[in-house]
């Protein structure tokens, strides 16, 4: 029986793997690198490691000796690899077992013949299974278009898809060389491209005794540079007939490499329903969460089960319940070809979320986050913040849960992923399942910023107005009865200024003697002029001598909060405002998010 565990990843899923060991009375080790990392915090016991190399994402992580080391000194007698690149390190798994420790995986003869792509597809294609044709020689391509892969590689990085002999060479040239650099091994194939396909994917778990369990298919066709960033369970292009199909190929192929533990096989499906075998990810899959809410069931704790020696306690797929749609939110700008975003997150919270880490008991949102309020997020390392997950009965359902629980979370100091995937999944498309790994590519209209109306950023820059007035306000108890602004005789209105989407702002805004909002503008100006107006946009608040702006009243203003009534229709602001030099106002509405740089009032 396992007693203590080293988990030697990081982030969501060495949380993921901790949460799991603590309900099931398992002790836990975390290794870290960073002193505020949460999962080293929530372990039993925690060791500090010497720093992974310049791409932890891609990159061999941890130092093994190290971790070996810290498992000793530590009386773990186990090791859960995560899902990171360790999980498939044939290296590793051997030295973990060889140090007389339990390895939560795969045998390392299974990881050695999946380690190489070419390897993996000679086995199986004896085996029955569909294989795309592939080779490694370009003079052989005669069929367009090809798409050319490294065989080590992983995470969709490296990847070339050539629609012509022309540039064929030089793909094959420059993938080998960013292939030895990234993975050590230069080695490259290519194989057909099939346009309009689906990334379909069969989380398979099995035990000592033979039985292989294939846990329901996930669909994971929306990518970034062949990266998933949602998934969902079951597929919208799936049917019990090809559902039993692809079930028997990922059995199949699970046992032709004699498979103990936890795997993920990934097939390319067709527009004409054919599927085809890509490879196997001997790990447990980085969608698993939905295959988790569907199924009910805790994914990590069979695979523990399993390294124990224990069977599992089905010998088929349970039935699966509802659907279940996983969004990865990550600090990284879409607009700008995906560039990551670094410094610290002020505010990290979704609304309505009811478990994290685990199989929900009732429909709703689940939260796998890596971070917290005030995590640094540095440059050039992981982007991920964390998994939102949406468990409904139905697909429409969920995909509508998940895309308001995203829209109104509230993720401050970071440029993330967030916008796009509301605007994903509220696109018609995706609605009626219609899409395919280039859907990105197709649809750049999901790339526009949520807070896209012209008002309503106005709208958002005056809520900060206000709250800022609320907040000097409360700080300055003399003569705090007197109304905002108040002077004997009327005056030009308040002012403030700052730096937002859309450049440089000032607002103006005037109360009279009752608080009654009279007279608010945002004008763009000048940066070198900021009482210099160029195109004043506002309103009188009664309506009155009507500019561009909505009639508004202003229904109340504290620090954090302010709700306006537009016309008859109340709409609530929230605003968080992080001190500093300069100060930045986050504000927050159902329309969307905006950053607001406040400008020194007095120079």
């Amino acid at each position: 029986m396992i007693r203590r565990v080293l988990v030697a990843d990081r982030g969501a899923f060495a949380r993921r793997a901790i949460a799991t060991c603590r309900a099931i009375g398992v002790e836990t080790v975390a290794v870290f690198t960073e002193p505020d990392s949460l999962y080293a915090a929530e372990a039993d016991f925690a060791v500090s490691l010497p720093a992974p190399g310049p791409d932890p994402h891609l990159g061999q992580g941890f130092d093994v000796p190290a971790l070996l080391a810290a498992a000793a000194r530590c009386g773990a007698d186990a090791i859960h690899p995560g899902r990171g690149p360790l999980a498939t390190d044939q290296a590793f798994a051997t030295d973990v077992l060889d140090a007389g420790l339990t390895w939560i995986g795969p045998d390392p003869k299974i990881l050695k013949t999946m380690a190489s792509k070419l390897d993996a597809r000679a086995m199986l294609a004896g085996t029955g299974l569909p294989v795309l044709p592939a080779t490694t020689n370009p003079e052989e391509v005669s069929a367009f278009p090809v798409i050319v892969k490294p065989v080590a590689g992983r995470s969709g990085r490296g990847m070339r898809v050539v629609r012509s002999q022309g540039p064929l060479a030089e793909a094959f040239a420059s993938a080998r060389r960013d292939a030895a650099l990234t993975f050590g091994d230069g080695t490259v194939f290519c194989e057909r491209f099939i346009d309009r396909a689906r990334s379909i994917e069969v989380q398979v778990i099995a035990d000592a005794a033979g039985t292989i369990v294939p846990l329901g298919e996930r669909e994971c066709s929306i990518q970034r540079h062949r990266q998933k960033i949602l998934e969902e369970a079951p597929s919208a292009a799936v049917d019990p007939g090809l559902r039993a199909e692809l079930f028997a190929a990922a059995v199949t192929a699970a046992r032709a490499i004699g498979l103990v533990g936890a795997a993920t096989v990934e097939f390319l499906l067709a527009p004409s329903g054919d599927f085809y075998f890509l490879t196997i990810n001997a790990r447990i899959g980085a969608g698993h969460a939905v295959t988790e809410c569907v199924f009910g069931i805790d994914l990590v704790r069979l695979q523990l089960l399993v390294a124990e020696g224990g069977t599992l306690p089905f010998t088929a797929p349970p039935p699966m319940r509802g659907h279940a749609i996983a969004a990865r939110l990550a600090a990284e700008d879409p607009a700008y070809d995906w560039r990551p975003s670094a410094g610290t997150v002020h505010r990290f919270e979704v609304p309505g979320v009811l478990h994290a880490f685990g199989p929900l008991l009732v429909p709703g949102l689940r939260l796998d986050a890596a971070i917290a309020d005030g995590a640094a997020i540095r440059g050039g390392g992981d982007p991920a913040l964390g998994t939102v997950v949406a468990w409904t009965p139905t697909r429409h359902e969920t995909a509508r849960v998940l895309s308001t629980a995203l829209a109104h979370a509230r993720l401050h100091g970071v440029i993330t992923n967030r916008d796009l995937l509301v605007r994903v999944l509220r696109h018609p498309l995706f609605g009626t399942g219609e899409v395919g790994t280039a859907f990105l590519d197709q649809h750049p209209e999901v790339f526009a910023p949520l807070l896209s109306s012209l008002e309503a950023v106005h709208l958002s820059c005056l809520a900060a107005a206000l709250a800022g007035s609320a907040r000097r306000k409360a700080a300055v108890p003399t003569l705090a009865s007197l109304p905002t602004g108040w002077r004997n005789g009327p005056s030009r209105p308040q002012t403030a200024a700052y730096q937002g989407p859309a450049g440089l702002v000032e607002v103006d805004y005037q109360f009279d003697r009752a608080e009654r909002l009279t007279y608010w503008a945002v004008r763009s100006v000048e940066r070198n002029a900021l009482d210099a107006a160029a195109g004043e946009i506002g309103g009188e608040a009664d309506g009155s001598a009507s500019r561009a702006g909505p009639a508004l009243a202003v229904v109340s203003a504290t620090p954090e909060r302010v709700e306006l009534d537009i016309g008859g229709i109340r709409l609530a602001f929230s605003v968080h405002m992080v001190a500093g030099d300069p100060a930045v106002c986050y504000v927050d509405s159902p329309e969307g998010s905006v950053a607001l740089t406040e400008l020194p009032r007095f120079v």
